[in-house]
């Protein structure tokens, strides 16, 4: 993640090189290292360097990883040509190599060329079975092609090899909600709860598909979660808050006739109460003009 310091500093350099005050090569090595998508930027400031020969010349070895970045940036922006012409320079360079053989399934990709790219990939799969980059790739075009059920099929296989990528678990939740299979994205989001409990966004995004499963005892679950959110948050999570709400009220519809004794079921007015009061308190002082409808759909909650 870029910090703000970093992201200060790059977009300072950033307008010191639109203003014609040097630093180019700086500024393209900051973006690349930070990991960050500057496409337009960076195509138009690589691309003098890589049209001037004078400079080109200078980078040394460097000029094949701005060639690099910029045929990515091309694609990003739809300038195919331009990423063919750096492609194709690398290709002359580094014949055989697996990192161009990766760029040039990116530019298929580009032309829309999903077969091929796939074809591409798949050969590349056979030589490395362990490149992440391209197992991504991968999922990508079946997203693309709107076949949500191989792209799941390919990141549970992905995800038996790299079993602790978070971000592969978040993406393949968010499918399988995309098809509605909502028990098995709990089990993703248990599995980010369990790798890094301290992220309240697993928390929240849990409660909600517990939420959705519905009963008694999923929404009992899911006020669990919405109150973790909450406490991670330092109370400032507006949407917890509100989930404890609704988690409150259905729960004290769906226990009518359960056991009194019950303490998840017979807490749900209080912590109802609570949640409440802090969200009417954050709308005030963020939404004021939308105070009385939100406290209206409050009391309605509480009937």
């Amino acid at each position: 993640m870029v910090t703000k310091t970093e992201e200060k500093q790059l977009n300072q350099l950033e307008i010191q090189v639109d203003n014609g005050g040097g630093g180019t090569w700086e500024y393209l090595c900051l973006v690349r290292n930070l990991k960050v998508r500057r496409s337009e930027k960076v195509l138009k400031h690589g691309s003098s360097i890589l049209n001037d020969q004078k400079k080109r010349s200078a980078l040394g070895p460097d000029e094949w990883t701005l060639n690099e970045q910029v045929a990515i940036a091309a694609m990003d922006c739809q300038c195919l040509g331009v990423a063919q012409s750096c492609i194709k320079a690398l290709q002359t360079k580094f014949p055989g190599s697996k990192r161009v053989g990766r760029l040039e399934a990116l530019l298929l990709e580009a032309k829309g060329l999903w077969g091929e790219a796939e074809e591409a990939y798949a050969s590349l799969l056979e030589d490395n079975p362990l490149d992440q980059a391209i197992h991504k790739r991968r999922v990508a075009i079946s997203k693309a092609l709107g076949k949500p059920s191989i792209a799941i099929e390919l990141l549970n296989k992905y995800l038996e090899l790299f079993m602790a990528d978070h971000d592969a678990w978040r993406e393949l939740a968010e499918l399988y909600l995309s098809l509605q299979m909502y028990k098995q994205a709990a089990f993703c989001y248990e599995e980010l709860i369990l790798s890094q409990p301290t992220v309240p966004l697993y928390h929240l995004a849990y409660a909600e598909v517990l939420y959705t499963i519905g009963g008694v005892e999923n929404i009992i679950s899911a006020r669990k979660y919405y109150a973790a959110t909450v406490d991670l948050t330092g109370g400032k999570n507006t949407r917890a808050l509100l989930g404890i709400c609704l988690c409150a009220s259905a729960i004290a519809q769906l226990s009518k006739g359960r056991n009194k004794e019950d303490k998840d079921a017979t807490a749900a007015p209080e912590l109802h109460s609570l949640a409440a009061a802090a969200v009417e308190k954050e709308y005030k002082q963020k939404a004021p003009d939308k105070l009385q409808l939100i406290s209206s759909a409050l009391r309605i909650l509480k009937t």
